[in-house]
């Protein structure tokens, strides 16, 4: 069995990227969940309290690219997760003081919040802020007696986060799917520029892939229900996807105004077509789907990297006589991505990020001091700031997070600066270096696994879609159902092919397997577009506008 090393990025890491298009939507939402808590218990006198508060207020950063009725139950249950981890750390930290067992059970419950974030796909953030709650709780001081309290401050927070995440519904009810339908139409459209040949038209074409993707998984997201709205973006989803079948045949301009179009809340462009393109959603919508239970079994190595690392990294700070080993535990936490170069690049944002953060908390903390007003004001502006900016880049968006996270330390009490900034950096400093040598030393062996599944996937769909088109006269239903499926199976190969291609040591890759799968099953794709007639062809070139 022959094996790989690769090289890991360094300035790649810290490069900044395009803000998200709804970055301000998490940002003023954090906010408006956190702010009306905090200032309640600064009038009260209780700022101490305000950790539990948090737990539920920092629920409101979750489920903003998911459609509302699926961004209802992702909340509820993102809210429960919370509040369980609260729950199960205060009551731990009520029975026992010794920290050994304190940051085994801290390890233990982020290797558990990760794998269940993952395979649920709750994010982003993932499971970073439910293990910085968690964390931080299995160290603060209190009784069992309190813990009913202290967790039903955080469950009527948590509610009203809840609150807050739904009600832009109010005024754009499909904005999550629009903008996701959008996002398709201009990935697709990028691609048709290439016509499907030259330089760099591979990328682009896993980048549409991914987008179409996405923009079903949102549609369907969103339940059975329909609308006219609905049906008509569920419609331009198709155009997307004939353009990525057929990018030589696709009008890019056409692509792009449609996407235009589906900004605010103005009508949705309504294209011709027949209703029999979209038989294969309402298959898809009628059949059972895959448990997130089933995504389990993958995510072994990471569960046992997440575990492993953060246990380590908090043995290594209290061998160091740190204070606060919780810290160097939510930095290895932080850390573990999809592979081990993904999660390399997560370390040197992760450090870079800190130190800047500590200096600027070392910039900030004289004012945060003058009142509770200002120390409550000035986490506020660094929430704002750290959703508006992690878009960009996970390092810049630390720059705001760390400052904040060494003010909630203030609620309680008023603490000496020059300490807290020097235990922050030894412990990310301690949590970035030991976690990623858990990361490179727990290998995943299953990623090559991973491939082969995909690509048995892949053929298996590609045969279906040959057989169906190999009919004399194929039924609307099975020829939309068999291209869909075709199309999903393809966008995971490549998903999981750059899961794998990034794993530190292993087998080496099947790449040639994978690239000759992509190339026929594209081309089995634009022969099922062929085949669907000529309104498949006709609606990349006309649109009339519809109101919803």
């Amino acid at each position: 069995m022959s094996t790989a090393t690769r090289s890991l990025p360094l300035a790649g890491a810290l490069r900044l990227g395009r803000p998200s298009d709804i970055w301000f939507k998490p940002a003023f939402s954090v906010v408006a969940a956190v702010a009306p808590p905090n200032l309640t218990l600064l009038a009260l006198g209780r700022l101490d309290l305000a950790m539990y508060t948090m737990a539920g207020s920092l629920c409101a950063l979750y489920g903003h690219n998911r459609p509302y009725p699926a961004r209802a139950r992702t909340l509820a249950w993102v809210i429960l997760g919370m509040v369980a981890g609260l729950a199960v750390a205060l009551t731990t930290a009520s029975l026992t003081g010794n920290a050994v067992v304190l940051v085994t059970v801290g390890a233990l419950m982020a290797a558990v919040q990760k794998v269940l974030c993952d395979a649920t796909r709750v994010g982003p953030p993932g499971n970073v802020v439910l293990t910085f709650i968690s964390s931080a709780s299995l160290f603060a001081s209190g009784t069992l007696g309190q813990v009913p309290g202290h967790v039903a401050l955080a469950l009527a927070t948590g509610a009203w986060a809840w609150l807050v995440g739904m009600a832009p519904g109010l005024l754009r009810p499909h904005g999550p799917e629009r903008r996701a339908t959008a996002h398709a139409l201009n990935a697709t459209a990028a691609y048709a520029d290439t016509r499907g040949a030259g330089a760099g038209h591979a990328k682009a074409r896993a980048g549409a892939a991914a987008a179409v993707q996405s923009a079903w998984q949102s549609l369907l997201a969103a339940g059975a229900r329909t609308d006219r709205t609905r049906r008509a973006l569920e419609h331009l989803v198709v155009r997307a996807e004939v353009a990525l079948a057929a990018p030589a045949d696709a009008d890019p301009a056409l692509l792009r105004g449609w996407a235009r179009a589906l900004r605010g809340t103005g009508r949705v462009p309504r294209v011709s077509g027949a209703d029999d393109e979209l038989l294969g959603v309402d298959a898809e919508l009628a059949a059972p789907h895959r448990s997130s239970w089933r995504r389990l079994g993958p995510l072994a190595p990471l569960a046992a990297r997440t575990a492993l690392g953060c246990a380590l990294a908090g043995y290594a700070s209290l061998a160091l006589g740190v204070g606060r080993p919780y810290w160097a535990l939510v930095t290895a936490a932080s850390l573990y991505q999809a592979n081990v170069t993904l999660t390399w690049s997560r370390g040197v944002q992760r450090v870079v990020g800190n130190v800047l953060g500590v200096l600027v908390f070392a910039a900030v903390v004289p004012l945060a001091h003058l009142h509770p007003a200002a120390l409550v004001l000035c986490c506020l502006g660094f929430n704002f700031g750290a959703e508006a900016l992690i878009g960009r880049n996970y390092w810049l968006g630390s720059v705001c997070v760390t400052p904040m996270a060494l003010l909630i330390t203030e609620f309680a009490r008023t603490q000496d600066a020059g300490q807290l900034i020097t235990e922050r950096v030894v412990d990310t400093l301690v949590g970035a270096l030991v976690g990623f040598g858990t990361a490179v030393v727990v290998t995943n062996r299953r990623a090559g696994d991973r491939i082969e599944h995909a690509l048995t996937a892949v053929e298996q769909a590609r045969e279906q879609a040959a057989r169906v088109l190999a009919e004399p006269r194929p039924a609307p239903r099975d020829l939309e159902a068999a291209r869909r499926a075709l199309a999903a199976t393809l966008a995971e190969l490549r998903a999981t092919t750059d899961a794998a291609s990034g794993e530190w040591w292993q087998r080496a890759l099947p790449q040639e397997r994978v690239v000759l799968a992509e190339q026929s099953g594209h081309r089995t794709l634009a022969a099922t577009v062929r085949r669907q007639g000529p309104h498949a062809w006709d609606g990349t070139r006309t649109t009339e506008d519809a109101r919803p």
